[in-house]
């Protein structure tokens, strides 16, 4: 007896949707329509998923496919929004391209939030929150993830520390030597934040402002010299390891 295919393949394409999702007919249009109908090229009948941030995944079926829109039909919920662990990556906007994978990496290791943070030597002090949100999507598509990363506007580093939460631990990255960071993170569980420094580090008044913070913990990252997207890309790791995220 011929075993029935998996339903819906596996290879069927995943969108994420700004609409809440829910049964029913939806309308696509724009990128993703594009990326349906010219680059996927969808029939009707053919399967794709869908998720929302919101609600979880769901299969739908084309409908109705045009030259610049389609309509699908969403039938049956596939999965619930993903829980995700309670950390934020505090990170200092880097220059176009290490930044982008920077958001990327933040989606695919699970973050719940993103904070750019503009610090004495930060040399991007400003940046396209349209294209970084572009990349975390492009990154749950790719990844199967049914959650995003909030994405926070630029805030100051004295800002950060003035205002920061009262239960909540800020492990930063210290250049000048800190306690394992692993360890450190395994004895700080509940709610958490990463704090990576500029290309050019944090400046000597910056390590003792963060200091001077109750609830910061320097930690290293290792012997080596790492790049800032690279030690927060470690770091995250390191933090979700000690959580039992890994």
């Amino acid at each position: 007896m011929t075993a029935t295919p998996a339903w819906p393949p596996q290879s069927a394409p995943r969108l994420f949707v700004e609409h809440e999702l829910a049964p029913g007919p939806l309308r696509i249009d724009g990128p993703a329509a594009h990326y349906l109908v010219s680059v996927m090229r969808m029939a009707p009948g053919d399967p794709v998923k869908l998720f929302d941030d919101v609600t979880g995944e769901w299969l739908a079926t084309a409908a109705q496919v045009g030259r610049r829109d389609l309509t699908v039909d969403v039938s049956t919920r596939l999965r619930e929004r993903e829980p995700v662990p309670d950390l934020w990556l505090c990170a200092a906007p880097l220059k176009k391209g290490r930044v982008d994978w920077l958001a990327e990496k933040a989606c695919e290791l699970g973050v719940d939030r993103l904070v750019p943070v503009l610090t004495s030597r930060t040399v991007v002090d400003k940046l396209k929150a349209d294209r970084l949100r572009a990349h975390m999507i492009e990154a749950a598509e790719q990844c199967a993830r049914t959650a995003l990363p909030s994405l926070a506007e630029p805030v100051k580093l004295a800002a950060l520390l003035r205002d920061w939460p009262e239960n909540r631990a800020l492990f930063f990255a210290d250049e000048t030597g800190g306690v394992p960071a692993l360890a450190a993170m395994r004895a700080h569980r509940g709610p958490a934040a990463i704090l990576i420094g500029p290309e050019g580090g944090f400046t000597a008044e910056e390590r003792d402002a963060i200091r001077a913070c109750r609830q910061a913990i320097g930690v290293g990252l290792g012997p080596r010299i790492l790049r800032a997207d690279t030690a927060a890309a470690a770091a995250v790791s390191l933090w979700m390891a000690a959580a039992g995220d890994w």
